[in-house]
């Protein structure tokens, strides 16, 4: 897989983008991805999440607003396996992950604000495909995402 530098990319296309000023840490062992968006919004419940990503991902990032909660993890090893089993690009988390170790070894761009080994509800709260407001971003479904270690890009 090659990615353009988010760097290059803005540089060329800068107008039409929107930066992601918010600064997240990269976790998983693909430290650069792009896709097409899909997004949830959910507050300390990850069965959205984990539901999502047992689906056809089809080289597509899933955004994740999870509030910029780090009181529990949205995401954890077991849903981030599933996400490149199902062929998932990458994650960019508006909260928490947890287990990080066994995260970087996957073939997965994942970025998130932080980790902690709480787990979240499972009560299936949250909302699908829907804008989400990251930040002073917007993630619109469908649209265009790249992330790498200098930052993330989305299509205005």
């Amino acid at each position: 897989m090659t990615t353009i530098a988010t760097a290059d990319l803005y540089d060329e296309r800068g107008d039409a983008l929107e930066s992601l000023a918010l600064q997240l840490h990269d976790f998983g062992g693909r430290a650069a991805f792009d896709g097409p968006v899909r997004t949830i919004r959910c507050h300390r419940d990850n069965a959205l999440v984990k539901a999502t990503l047992a689906t056809p991902g089809e080289g597509a990032v899933l955004v994740i607003d999870g509030g910029g909660s780090l009181e529990s993890a949205l995401v954890g090893d077991l849903i981030a396996a599933s996400a490149v089993a199902n062929g998932w690009a990458g994650l960019i988390v508006h909260g928490a992950i947890r287990d990080r170790v066994a995260i970087a070894a996957l073939d997965l761009g994942v970025k998130a604000l932080g980790s902690n080994p709480r787990k979240s509800t499972k009560a299936g709260v949250g909302a699908l495909d829907v804008p989400v407001e990251i930040a002073g971003v917007v993630f619109r479904p469908g649209a265009h995402v790249w992330a790498d270690a200098d930052g993330v890009l989305v299509e205005r």
